[in-house]
């Protein structure tokens, strides 16, 4: 089954990548899979107040991933399959892909305005990946498009 990569985080524009994902995917007989990544805590002195931080940023990672499920099943009727890895995104868009051989398709929106087109389609420009031989099509949508004009796309 062809699975659709979405990263999420907390721009407007990885709503919009979601959006056309389960759009997609509804449409082809696909499925959508939610890679979201936190931050490692980067305090060395005390362990127990560095594994808090840790455990708080994995629950807040955890509910964003559960409240865009929530999104993902109300488009598409199915539940999606929810990543979630510790770290930096491109290392685990990397990882995920080269595990995942379903995943065929990453989906990514551009910021709009002075922005910029968003720091991973940056990255991706210049290059930042390295998928192990593994062939990959990547989507770019505009991340000011309507629920009605991304439909219309997928």
């Amino acid at each position: 089954m062809r699975k659709f990569l979405v990263v999420a985080d907390d721009s407007p524009e990885s709503r919009a990548a979601l959006r056309y994902a389960c759009r997609r995917a509804e449409r082809v007989g696909g499925r959508v899979a939610i890679l979201r990544t936190y931050a490692l805590a980067a305090f060395e002195h005390w362990s127990g107040v560095r594994d808090e931080m840790e455990r708080q940023a994995r629950e807040e990672a955890e509910a964003a991933l559960q409240a865009l499920a929530a999104e993902a099943v109300a488009l598409t009727g199915a539940a999606p399959e929810l990543l979630l890895r510790e770290g930096e995104v491109w290392p685990a868009i990397r990882a995920t892909v080269v595990d995942e051989p379903e995943v065929k398709v990453l989906v990514l929106a551009a910021a709009v305005g002075r922005r910029g087109p968003g720091p991973l389609i940056s990255a991706l420009g210049k290059g930042a990946l390295g998928w192990e031989g593994r062939r990959l099509a990547v989507t770019i949508v505009p991340g000011d498009l309507t629920d009605a004009e991304l439909a219309d796309l997928a």
